[in-house]
């Protein structure tokens, strides 16, 4: 069923903030949450009493981390919505309160993600059932089989995936929020350590810590509220499914990626080639060439070509994973969706810096996580229709 993002005069994104993306430590994820609500409030100019509800995601917090975190921001009996769905659990605190305001409960809602690195339990491991492998339910292994299938069946070498690696290197290093701010050469992606099959340490996504935090308005509160329209960004599309496994198609994950980034196309009102930013999930290179063909902005097989080109990059037709991705911005789960929809934001605001892409109107964000759930979102200046 298509959503009705127009109902209570659209949905935007008027406050963005981010604690920067970094390696495990002893900082309490209260402080990492509290930093980046607190600069989200500050980018809406508005005050923590003007929120009315909260969407927390997070996957290795534990019971009532939202509460715990928020109350320290002084008393409010506000609703607090904890969510979990893995790599997307902060897409889909996003996608909640999206439905929240257009439903009419709430005009006024932050949404964060935090996370620590810690022990997270997998359901797949405790689902009862006997596992073909004890290496089966391993990402990297999964997706390492992929790439080799891949990269047979297009007669690629493997650093046509590692090059995926370089240039959102590259583009992390520009990103005071990223984990990663250092280039890697070619050689360097290459000859890093042996992960699974193909890929290597540095084509691999980090795990670590961080927090992102967006706050989204209805139209009627911006207005109500005299915020500057210009710097409000309007939620196109909200999208989400779940894998279905099909004996008939080759690959049900590239086939969820597939679904709902068309789904979210034709909600938006647009053809896969108007994209001007794409914030995908990149835990391993290979997924941003097979993704980016799913998604219609290359023909299949073309995805490496299309990176060649520079078409993906920075100023190119399509800038993905300007952030750097999860390969160089980082992956500390909860905050990953968020943090897409912050860059989106940033760039279509026009302050993203020195990885400014030029002139963009439309963007998507877009993850995956373990089970497999698809979600996405497209966002463009609130003068777009």
């Amino acid at each position: 069923m298509s959503l009705d993002l127009t109902a209570q005069g659209g949905i935007y994104v008027v406050g963005i903030g981010m604690h920067a993306y970094q390696f495990p430590s002893d900082t309490p994820y209260t402080v990492l949450g509290l930093t980046a609500v607190r600069q989200a409030l500050q980018d809406a100019a508005l005050k923590w009493s003007d929120i009315q509800a909260a969407y927390v995601g997070t996957t290795s917090l534990g019971m009532a981390a939202g509460k715990v975190m928020l109350q320290h921001l002084g008393p409010s009996n506000l609703e607090v919505v904890q969510i979990e769905n893995a790599s997307a659990s902060g897409s889909y605190a996003f996608r909640q309160a999206c439905l929240a305001i257009i439903s009419g409960a709430h005009d006024t809602v932050l949404v964060t993600g935090i996370d620590k690195h810690g022990n997270v339990r997998r359901a797949a491991d405790y689902d009862g059932l006997e596992h073909l492998s004890s290496t089966e339910t391993i990402p990297a292994v999964h997706f390492a089989l992929l790439a080799q299938k891949y990269l047979k069946q297009h007669n690629l070498p493997v650093e046509a995936m590692a090059k995926v690696a370089v240039k959102n290197r590259k583009n992390a290093a520009l990103n005071p929020y990223a984990q990663h701010r250092r280039e890697k050469t070619l050689a360097e992606v290459m000859s890093s350590t042996s992960v699974a099959g193909a890929l290597t340490a540095q084509q691999c996504c980090p795990r670590g810590e961080g927090a992102s935090a967006v706050i989204l308005m209805s139209g009627k509160a911006i207005e109500r509220m005299g915020i500057c329209p210009e710097r409000a960004i309007c939620v196109r599309a909200s999208v989400a499914a779940s894998e279905q496994i099909n004996p008939n198609v080759e690959c049900s994950i590239t086939e969820l990626v597939k679904q709902t980034a068309f789904d979210a196309y034709k909600q938006a009102g647009i053809e896969p080639k108007e994209l001007d930013l794409l914030e995908l999930h990149d835990a391993f290179s290979v997924e941003e060439l097979i993704y980016s063909e799913a998604m219609g902005l290359c023909d299949i097989g073309m995805g490496s070509h299309y990176l060649e080109q520079g078409h993906s990059a920075i100023g190119g037709q399509c800038a993905i994973n300007a952030s750097g991705g999860l390969i160089g911005m980082g992956h500390p789960l909860g905050p990953t969706g968020i943090g897409q929809i912050a860059e989106i934001t940033r760039q279509l605001r026009g302050e993203a810096g020195p990885r400014q892409h030029p002139n963009p109107r439309i963007g998507m964000a877009h993850m995956i996580g373990l089970g497999s759930v698809g979600i996405a979102h497209i966002l463009s200046k609130s003068g777009n229709t």
